[in-house]
């Protein structure tokens, strides 16, 4: 950040009224590092001017003394002109730098667009929270909006009558599924290896080390394998398609969808959860199996259990309604996420701001989703005795 720089003149702005107009004269050097003009000579003055009474009905500018200019002449100059039209005064700009008036022209044909600037406004706690009321509301209304387009472009796609590409299906298939295998593969050998380790170091004071199979294969066929594979596709695939969709409304694709005719909920959304829901159950079981693959190598490596021993144990300890619970968990969390993602970057805003912001609630929004439908689907199988 430059300083001022006290040994140079300070910009001055003086203001002179004849016959009903306003003169301002603009002088000095009008930079960052210029020192502030004095009270009376600095563009604040102008701005008292401009609301006295009687009101000038025109005001003019003379800059021959300016010696030089930056930004700091255009802000001036921007809010004179704001209180200018505001009070009804007509702003001639010819005698100002050239540059500065071209400069200001653009600035004004330009709206700035909404959402794209961050204001830090001090608000009342009873305005805070009836704005706070408000959104909620207005954001409950939109997510049942939603999910009542989302029900209509399923009940079209059992129909047969879902509009959307089935292109764009295979290649969202392949970036759900393929694509993140690597990733899944990952993460899912270090749970298992860490839920080894944490078991052996108890277990080994019982002298019962061949149990490590048994909860490494039922923490991770019940419902580990299908949470990490949730969260994993939740910040990847979420995130994506929130991106992807808020993207698509700041360039105004999907009011061109509905412009042509097309339902973006069939044409965007549908494709995705499909997408989603197929591959979730396909990565939980994968996840499973490198979950007790990481659970092998502790076994067999740090524990010195045998292969064949415990491959054994661990088919005759898992249960297979413990796998069918992890599919059902991962076919929910398919769902969430990919309801989730979508729905923020439907409603995303037409900034880029607006565009990161949707990303990170999609993903946030996600991760939520799953804990509470965890804790939900635990309860209802506890209740039905799974």
């Amino acid at each position: 950040m430059q300083r001022p720089d006290t040994n140079s003149p300070a910009p001055s702005c003086r203001v002179s009224a004849a016959s009903g107009a306003l003169l301002a004269t603009l002088s000095g050097p009008w930079l960052i590092t210029s020192p502030a003009p004095a009270p009376d000579a600095s563009p604040a003055a102008l701005l008292r001017a401009l609301e006295a009474t009687p009101r000038p009905a025109r005001l003019a500018f003379e800059s021959s003394g300016v010696t030089g200019w930056d930004s700091s002449l255009l802000s001036a100059l921007r809010a004179v002109l704001a209180k200018a039209a505001a009070t009804g005064v007509q702003a001639d700009l010819s005698g100002l730098p050239e540059g500065v008036a071209a400069l200001l022209d653009l600035a004004a044909k330009v709206p700035e667009r909404k959402g794209a600037a961050r204001h830090s406004v001090s608000e009342p706690f009873l305005e805070r929270v009836g704005g706070l009321a408000l959104s909620v509301r207005d954001g409950f209304e939109g997510l049942t909006e939603f999910l009542g387009d989302v029900t209509l472009a399923c009940l079209n796609l059992a129909r047969g009558r879902a509009v959307f590409q089935r292109s764009e299906l295979l290649s969202l298939i392949k970036q759900s599924g393929l694509d993140a295998l690597p990733i899944v593969s990952l993460i899912s050998l270090l749970v298992g290896l860490i839920l080894a380790f944490v078991g052996a170091i108890q277990l080994r004071q019982f002298g019962a080390q061949i149990y490590v199979s048994t909860i490494v294969g039922i923490a991770m066929v019940r419902v580990m394998g299908a949470i990490m594979t949730g969260i994993i596709m939740a910040g990847r695939t979420g995130a994506a398609f929130a991106a992807e969709l808020g993207t698509m409304q700041v360039n105004e694709e999907i009011d061109a969808l509905r412009t042509f005719g097309f339902s973006p909920t069939e044409f965007l959304v549908l494709p995705r959860m499909l997408a989603l829901v197929l591959m979730m159950p396909l990565l939980c079981v994968y996840a499973d199996l490198m979950g007790v693959l990481g659970g092998f190598i502790v076994g067999v490596v740090m524990l010195d259990i045998n292969p064949m021993q415990y491959l054994t144990t661990t088919w005759q300890s898992v249960p297979l309604v413990n796998f069918w619970i992890g599919l059902t968990h991962s076919t929910v969390f398919g769902v969430l996420i990919a309801l989730a993602g979508c729905y923020r970057g439907m409603r995303c805003g037409r900034s880029a701001l607006a565009v990161g912001q949707a990303t990170t609630s999609a993903v946030v929004t996600s991760i939520m989703s799953i804990i509470i439908a965890t804790a939900v689907l635990t309860v209802l199988c506890e209740i039905l005795g799974f």
